[in-house]
């Protein structure tokens, strides 16, 4: 059974996990809006995706 002959050193432990680090989010602003979202995501502020309307607007209160 293989084991160890040396015990691995802490720079070569971190270079062999420098590919685990975290990507920060990617955030792009709705066109109309201006507000942030998520890309491939809906607007949640005004309802639209790609340019179009997904979800209508509520009817504004009297």
């Amino acid at each position: 059974m293989a084991v160890p002959k040396r015990r691995t050193s802490h720079s070569r432990q971190g270079m062999r996990r420098s590919h685990l680090h975290l990507k920060p989010m990617q955030i792009q602003y709705c066109p109309r809006c201006e507000q942030q979202v998520l890309p491939h995501h809906l607007c949640s502020n005004c309802g639209h995706y790609q340019g179009r309307e997904v979800v209508p607007e509520e009817a504004e209160k009297k």
